[in-house]
C-alpha cells in the first residue's frame, strides 16, 4: 500500500485526532504567552518563529505524541520547512510518528461582509500546493468564519472554500474545508442551521474519488453534521474548538458521532515552556488522551 493510500486509510478508518499546530503570524504572540514564553524572549519575526518551532517540536517529539491517538497533524507552512530532529518535518509526522501531514494554506481573512470573512486572496497557491506535495504533504486546512446567519455570507464562505477546494483537489491533496461559526455568535443555531444545506450542496458536486474533509465547529444539536459525515467524498469531519476550554470541547464532542478532534488551543492548554519534560510529558499525554475518548464516540 502507497503512503497516500495508508495515509487515508488512517484517517477514514483508524481512531485519533487531529491535532492543530498551525498558528500563524497573527496568532503566535498569543500562543507562545500561553505557553508561558513572553515577548521579552524574542527580538523580531525569525525569533519568534523559531521560539514557536521550539513548541511544536516539544510537542511532537513526546512520547506523548505518537499516530495510535493522534491520525493527522496541521502544520504552518514555516513549520513544513523546517526540521523535527534532523528530518523535515512532514517526513518525521509520518516516517517517526505515523501521523498524516497536513498543511495550513491559506493566508488569513478578509474583511466582515454579510456578517462573514472569507479568506484573503492566495496567489501563490499553486506553488506552495507543489511544495507540499515534493515534501510529503497529504493535505491542506483553510480557514474562513461566519458569524452571523446571513445567507449571503454563509454561502459566499462555502464556495470560496469548495471553489479553492477543487484546485487543492487537483493538486493532488486531501482539502479540510473550514467554515468556522463563532461560538459567540447570537445566531450560531440558525447559522449552523444554513450552513449545513450549503455544505452537501457543494458536496453533492463532486465527482467519485474526488475527497475532502471539513472542519466544524461543535454544533448546538449532537449529531446535527451527521449527513457529512456520511457522505461519500468526505474522508472525515473534525471539529475545531473555537475557543470552548478543552473539557467543554471534550464534551460537546463526545456528543457527536463520528466526529473528530481537531483542536489546536485545547490540546496545549496547561502545557508550559518551564514545566519539566516529565511534567510536560504527563501533562500532553493527559490532553491527548481526554481528546481521543472524545473523539471516538
Amino acid at each position: 500500500m502507497s503512503n497516500s493510500n495508508q495515509q487515508i486509510d488512517k484517517i477514514k478508518n483508524q481512531p485519533g485526532f487531529i491535532a492543530a499546530l498551525d498558528q500563524s503570524g497573527g496568532s503566535t504572540p498569543k500562543a507562545l504567552a500561553n505557553y508561558g514564553v513572553g515577548q521579552d524572549a524574542y527580538a523580531n519575526d525569525d525569533e519568534m518563529f523559531q521560539q514557536v518551532h521550539n513548541m511544536r517540536t516539544r510537542i511532537v517529539a513526546s512520547p506523548s505524541f505518537h499516530g495510535e491517538r493522534i491520525m493527522g497533524a496541521i502544520l504552518f507552512e514555516n513549520t513544513m520547512d523546517r526540521d523535527i530532529e534532523g528530518s523535515p518535518a512532514a517526513e518525521y509526522l509520518w516516517d517517526v510518528k505515523r501521523v498524516v501531514p497536513f498543511l495550513k494554506v491559506d493566508k488569513g481573512l478578509a474583511d466582515e461582509q454579510n456578517g462573514a470573512q472569507i479568506m484573503k486572496d492566495m496567489p501563490g497557491l499553486n506553488n506552495l500546493l507543489d511544495r507540499a506535495k515534493q515534501k510529503g504533504i497529504f493535505g491542506t486546512k483553510m480557514r474562513s468564519v461566519i458569524k452571523t446567519a446571513n445567507a449571503e455570507g454563509v454561502n459566499a464562505v462555502v464556495d470560496q472554500q469548495f471553489e479553492i477546494g477543487k484546485r487543492i483537489v487537483n493538486a493532488g491533496l486531501v482539502p479540510i474545508i473550514e467554515p468556522e461559526v463563532d461560538i459567540n455568535s447570537p445566531e450560531k443555531s440558525a447559522t449552523e442551521a444554513l450552513l449545513l444545506p450549503a455544505l452537501i450542496k457543494q458536496l453533492d458536486q463532486l465527482g467519485e474519488g474526488q475527497y475532502v474533509m471539513l472542519k466544524l465547529t461543535l454544533p448546538e444539536e449532537d449529531n446535527f453534521y451527521s449527513p457529512c459525515i456520511e457522505h461519500p467524498n468526505v474522508l472525515k469531519v473534525v471539529a475545531l474548538s473555537g475557543g470552548y476550554s478543552r473539557e467543554e470541547a471534550n464534551r460537546r464532542l463526545a456528543g457527536n458521532n463520528g466526529m473528530v478532534a481537531s483542536f489546536s488551543r485545547a490540546l496545549t492548554e496547561g502545557l508550559s515552556a518551564q514545566q519539566s519534560d516529565e511534567e510536560f510529558n504527563k501533562m500532553l499525554d493527559e490532553s491527548i488522551e481526554s481528546i481521543f475518548q472524545a473523539s471516538k464516540t
